[in-house]
């Protein structure tokens, strides 16, 4: 699957096999993840885990899953062919061989390239499926002003309601459609500025100590790396860009979701400075654990399946 010019499209459909297992792995922490960051009344994950179980079943963790499936695989596919056929098109402009390994400073090139371009695929289907893991979630009475008439010294109690009848979105497709109605096209990308903070530090953290991992693992300089070093180089690769990348995913979380009730945040910087007085700077920390965790398995799977396929094409 190569063209006369070095492009290569098995990166592509290898991108999108492991795009598809890593959703199906990892979504159930990202809800998780999404309900910490942007969401009210979870005193820790363990916690948020169970109230999603007692309140939504299974079921609710793999609420949204259906528009990631369709879209993360296409979105996988895009970063993983693009990240693959940068760095052999830098390899080719600076060595004049298309196959001559990157240096470390080809590699950040690459890394950053990708995921700038990552952000115009990215973002409206974050949007989208951020919108749906939070349109059940259970708002705080005074998000809602359901005490606008009450007075200020009344003291009632703090509650949370359900509201099931009044779900924003029917499906992704309502989704999106809502989106444009109401937003217009910019309403998608809300959020991009913040994403493009995480994004571009994170994929160089991803892609990076990926390779150094797998160069660390692999018994001499020419082999190729086991399938165990592969799984442990991507997970490892995984959970340290999820961590470093936390506290501009918690921003792009919140931005994202906000506007479901009502517009809450003006800009990137608004919605930190806003945030770090309301909740302190520990907040930018939140769903760091479990961004740790759904971090490896997701990554793991996501470059052992993407390598073993693209062995695979290439053995055709």
């Amino acid at each position: 699957m190569q063209s006369s010019k070095g492009f290569r499209v098995d990166d592509f459909v290898a991108g999108w096999i492991g795009g598809a297992s890593s959703v199906v792995v990892g979504h159930p922490l990202d809800t998780v993840k999404t309900r910490l960051q942007a969401g009210k009344g979870y005193r820790s994950p363990l916690h948020c885990v169970l109230s999603i179980y007692r309140k939504e079943t299974v079921a609710g963790f793999f609420k949204g899953m259906s528009f990631p499936l369709a879209s993360i695989t296409l979105y996988n596919s895009a970063v993983f062919g693009f990240f693959s056929n940068t760095q052999r098109l830098i390899s080719k402009y600076r060595y004049g061989d298309g196959r001559h390994p990157c240096g470390m400073l080809d590699l950040t090139v690459a890394s950053m390239l990708t995921g700038l371009m990552s952000v115009g695929l990215g973002a409206p289907v974050d949007l989208v499926k951020i919108r749906l893991q939070m349109q059940t979630q259970t708002v705080l009475a005074e998000n809602l002003h359901l005490a606008g008439n009450v007075s200020s010294g009344t003291d009632i109690p703090l509650r949370s309601v359900d509201i099931p009848t009044q779900r924003a979105y029917r499906g992704p497709l309502h989704c999106i459609s809502s989106i444009l109605h109401t937003e217009g096209l910019q309403g998608l990308y809300r959020g991009a500025g913040a994403m493009i903070l995480r994004d571009v530090p994170g994929y160089t953290l991803y892609f990076i100590p990926y390779t150094i991992f797998c160069n660390l693992l692999k018994p001499d300089p020419t082999s190729t790396p086991h399938p165990c070093s592969i799984w442990l180089a991507g997970g490892l690769a995984g959970s340290i860009s999820w961590v470093t990348a936390t506290p501009a995913d918690v921003v792009k979380s919140r931005m994202q979701a906000d506007a479901q009730l009502q517009r809450k945040y003006k800009g990137i910087l608004h919605c930190i400075i806003d945030s770090y007085k309301t909740e302190g700077a520990q907040v930018f920390f939140r769903g760091m654990s479990v961004n740790a965790i759904r971090g490896f398995p997701m990554s793991a799977t996501m470059f052992l399946t993407y390598e073993l396929s693209l062995q695979f094409f290439r053995s055709l």
